[in-house]
C-alpha cells in the first residue's frame, strides 16, 4: 500500500526548546492510526507541526504527503492539499456563521464546480449523522457552544471537506460516552481508500470505537513503541510504565 504521510528525523522547537527529537512515522493510504503517549510527550507539538503552525519551528528532517514536501507549504496550502487539523481546544470565531465558514471552506477546497445544492445536501447528511441541532449553523463558530458542542463542529468541519489525513488531536477529552460514540461514528463514515487518520488520544477509549490500524506510543520526543491494536489494550492495563519495562529491554 503506498504511503500517504512520511515523516523522517523530524525535529521541531517551540522558542528555542527542542521538542521533537527525530520523529520518524509512516501512514499508508487508507489506514488510521492512534498516537499516544504520557503528558508532555510531543504528540500535540506533532499535529501543529504537520499543520504549519508558525511558533513551531522544523529544524531537522522532512515530511512528504502524497509524495510532496509540505514543510515549504504554508498552513492553507496544506489544508488545500488535503490536511485536516481537529483541535483539541477549538477556538470561537465570533461574527462568523458555522454554515458560512463551511461553505468557505468547502469550496476552496473542493476541486472543479461544487454547486450550494450539493453543499446543502453533504451538509444535512454530515448534521444529521452527528445528531447536531441545525440552530447550531446559524451562529458563530463554537462561540457558546459547550465543549462536546465544539468536538462535533469539528468532526462536522473534516465531514465537509472530505480530507485525505485527518489529524484529531485529543478530540476525545472532555466528551461523555454518548458524544464520543457518535464523534467517533462520523470519523468512521469517512475511513476507505482514500482516508487516513492519525488519532493523538491519552486513552484507549475511543479506539473502542475508531479501530486503529497502528498504535504508535510517543516518549520524550520520539516514537519509542508500534504495535497493533492490542498495544493500546496493553497500555491501558499497565499504563506507561510499559515504557520503563522497553526501554530495560533494550538495555
Amino acid at each position: 500500500m503506498n504511503s500517504l504521510l512520511e515523516i523522517r528525523d523530524l525535529h521541531v522547537s517551540i522558542g528555542g526548546t527542542e521538542i521533537l527529537k527525530g520523529v520518524d512515522l509512516t501512514i499508508p493510504a487508507g489506514e488510521v492510526h492512534a498516537l499516544m503517549g504520557p503528558n508532555g510527550s510531543g504528540k500535540s507539538t506533532l499535529s501543529y507541526a504537520l499543520a504549519g503552525h508558525p511558533n513551531y519551528e522544523v529544524t531537522q528532517g522532512s515530511v512528504t504527503f502524497c509524495g510532496e514536501d509540505i514543510l515549504a507549504m504554508r498552513p492553507h496550502e496544506r489544508a488545500k492539499a488535503g490536511i485536516f487539523l481537529a483541535f483539541q481546544y477549538p477556538h470561537e470565531v465570533a461574527g462568523v456563521r458555522l454554515q458560512d465558514f463551511l461553505r468557505t471552506a468547502t469550496m476552496a477546497v473542493t476541486p472543479g464546480k461544487f454547486s450550494l445544492a450539493n453543499f446543502m445536501d453533504r451538509l444535512n447528511d454530515s448534521t444529521k449523522a452527528l445528531q447536531m441541532d441545525k440552530a447550531h449553523l446559524t451562529r458563530a463558530v463554537n462561540e457558546g457552544f459547550s465543549g462536546g458542542e465544539k468536538k462535533r463542529a469539528e468532526i462536522l468541519q473534516m465531514l465537509m471537506l472530505k480530507p485525505k489525513l485527518g489529524i484529531l488531536d485529543e478530540t476525545d477529552s472532555g466528551l461523555d460516552i454518548d458524544a464520543l460514540r457518535i464523534v467517533s461514528e462520523g470519523v468512521n463514515l469517512l475511513r476507505g481508500p482514500d482516508f487516513s487518520g492519525l488519532v493523538i488520544t491519552h486513552y484507549q477509549r475511543i479506539l473502542n470505537y475508531i479501530t486503529p490500524d497502528r498504535v504508535h506510543v510517543m516518549h520524550k520526543g520520539r516514537i519509542a513503541l508500534s504495535g497493533g491494536r492490542e498495544l493500546a489494550l496493553e497500555l491501558e492495563a499497565k499504563g506507561y510504565d510499559i515504557l520503563k519495562e522497553e526501554v530495560a529491554l533494550a538495555g
